[in-house]
C-alpha cells in the first residue's frame, strides 16, 4: 500500500469527527443565540462589533475543548459527551459574564460598546482554554 493510500485509511474517522464537531458547533450557535436576549446575527449583519466579538469568542471557547477531545481519543462517544459539557460550560460563561460581571450587558451589546464584547469574548476563550487543558487523558 502506498503511503498516501495508507494515510487515507483514516479518512472515515476524520469525516465522522469533522461532521460531529461541525454539528456541535451549529448546535452551540443555535443554543447561544437562543439564550442571549438580543438577536446576535442580526446585530452582526448590521455591523455591531460587540455582538460579533461575543459570539466569536464563545465559538472559539466552545471549539477548544472539542479540539482537545478529538486529539486525544478515537471514541466518538467521548467527543459527544464532552461536546455537551463544553456547550453547557460556555452557556454558563455567558450567563455569569452578562448578568454578574456586566448587569447591563444587553444594552452594552446593542449600543455596540466594544469593551463589553472584548471582556465576554476573553472570558469565553479563557474558560475554553481551561476546559481544553482539563481534558487530558
Amino acid at each position: 500500500m502506498t503511503p498516501v493510500l495508507q494515510s487515507l485509511t483514516t479518512l472515515p474517522s476524520y469525516l465522522l469527527f469533522a461532521v460531529v464537531m461541525l454539528g456541535f458547533l451549529l448546535l452551540f450557535i443555535l443554543a447561544y443565540t437562543a439564550v442571549t436576549p438580543y438577536r446576535d446575527l442580526a446585530l452582526v449583519r448590521q455591523g455591531n462589533t460587540t455582538a460579533a466579538l461575543t459570539l466569536g469568542g464563545a465559538m472559539i471557547g466552545f471549539a477548544l475543548p472539542l479540539m482537545s477531545v478529538a486529539s486525544h481519543t478515537t471514541n466518538i462517544l467521548d467527543l459527544a459527551v464532552w461536546g455537551v459539557i463544553a456547550l453547557v460550560s460556555q452557556l454558563l460563561v455567558y450567563v455569569i459574564g452578562s448578568r454578574v460581571l456586566l448587569p447591563d450587558f444587553r444594552a452594552g451589546v446593542e449600543a455596540d460598546r466594544t469593551a463589553y464584547g472584548i471582556l465576554l469574548a476573553s472570558l469565553s476563550i479563557a474558560v475554553g482554554l481551561l476546559n481544553y487543558g482539563s481534558l487530558t487523558y
